[in-house]
This record gives C-alpha cells, structure tokens and sequence, in this order.
C-alpha cells in the first residue's frame, strides 16, 4: 500500500508541475515519517522517495539505530529544543526548522564543536499565527543576511507550513509570499547561502505548493495514512 501511495503522489506532483510549466524533476518527495516504525520508513525508502523527514529527536534516533533511513537522505522537520541539537546536527542533512534565533546560534555553535557545515532551512510563520513558531515575513531576510556570522551553518532556502486552508487554492497566496521572499534574498547575492530548496506543501494542498514554486513536498498521511495518536507502543516506542 505505501508503495501504491508515493506511486500515486509522484503522478499528482508530475501532472502539478507539468501543469505550472516545470519540470518534474524539480520537486523532491520528503516522507514525513513522524510516528511510522521503522519496517514502514523502510517500505517508503523502497518505493524511491526522496528524503525521510522526522519531527520528534527520540523518532529520529531510534529509527537510525534500526536502520529506517538507509538509502534515502534523513533530514529534520519538527520543532527543535536547543537542548536536543547535538543530537540532530551532524546526523542529518538537512534541519529544516531554524525558527528562532537561539537556535540558529546554538546549531552554530554545535556544529562548530563538530568541525562540520550543518545545511538548514529557515522556517517562515507566513500566516502569522501564534500557534505556530518560525520567523516572520520581515524578520526572515534580516536573519538571511547575518548569515555570514554563521560559517558552520549553510542557508539553503525556506520551509513554510501556512495556515489549514478550507479550499483548494486557498493557500497559494502564502506559498507566493514565501517565494517572493526567497527571490529577494537570492538577488542580494550574500555569502553562505544557496537557496535552492522551497520545502513547503503537505497532504491537502502540495499541488498549490508546486503551481507556486515549491522544491520539496513533505506527505505524511497520504503516504502511511492517518495517524495513531494512541494505541499500544511497538518495540521502537510507536504506537501501533
């Protein structure tokens, strides 16, 4: 079934693009294993996505001891405590969830100790909402041109998750804002940064995301279906 699921995704994310006038070759496929065992990350890994996202720091280290990731890129996309970065940078490659300054400093600094370049991703608050982290619209190009104060992190691009939209569409005017905002950092032309990556577009609306400019898609529930929030926990700590 997982396997006929991303079968079925990457045929939706290739007629999107296709639709917008990209090439679908553009758009990675980032599995959002968040509450998945191992055996199904692996399935997911079998059936070619192109890189496993994890939210939670104890997921993330109990699936890499169990193998769950290998042959597919590991990279984190949950809210990161400062006080877990050691055991995140380094282990992954790509930290998609920088939403604060402290962070960013301290994933500096760790990866500095490490003797290592951690590549990240600026998580933008697009829609503003206060239950949700992440730097604002005017606060993300600031925090994109100090990145020089950095040299042991490597800005690669954004992440946005906008608000739960009621209708087909109604997102795409957050994920053109997110675009809009990676144009102008990418014409300042600033040392350190890259931004090649748009990580925005999940489950309900990935289709609006690449009309809109979006690199990587993060599908969770449409790839291992609904979540279990309760149940009994297997041998990795997952309910079942």
């Amino acid at each position: 079934m997982i396997a006929e699921n991303i079968a079925s995704i990457r045929a939706r994310m290739d007629e999107a693009a296709r639709r917008a006038g990209r090439d679908p070759k553009e758009i990675l496929l980032c599995a959002a294993t968040k509450m998945n065992d191992a055996a199904r990350v692996r399935e997911a890994v079998a059936a070619g996505v192109d890189c496993c996202g994890e939210n939670r720091v104890q997921e993330l280290v109990q699936k890499s001891a169990a193998h769950a990731y290998d042959g597919a890129p590991v990279h984190f996309i949950g809210h990161l405590q400062t006080n877990k970065v050691k055991q995140v940078v380094g282990k992954v490659e790509l930290i998609q969830s920088v939403d604060r300054l402290p962070l960013l400093q301290c994933i500096e600094k760790e990866a500095a100790r490490q003797g290592v370049v951690q590549d990240i991703l600026l998580e933008v608050n697009v829609g503003g909402e206060e239950s949700k982290s992440g730097f604002t619209p005017e606060q993300t190009p600031l925090i994109a041109a100090e990145m020089d104060a950095f040299p042991h992190c490597r800005l690669r691009g954004l992440m946005a998750i906008p608000p739960v939209s009621k209708n087909s569409g109604d997102n795409r005017r957050f994920f053109a804002e997110i675009q809009r905002i990676a144009v102008d950092i990418i014409a300042k032309k600033q040392h350190n940064i890259r931004m090649d990556i748009l990580s925005m577009g999940m489950t309900d609306d990935f289709e609006d995301a690449i009309a809109c400019g979006s690199t990587m898609v993060r599908v969770g529930t449409a790839i291992f279906g609904a979540r279990n929030y309760g149940g009994t926990p297997d041998a990795t700590g997952l309910p079942k």
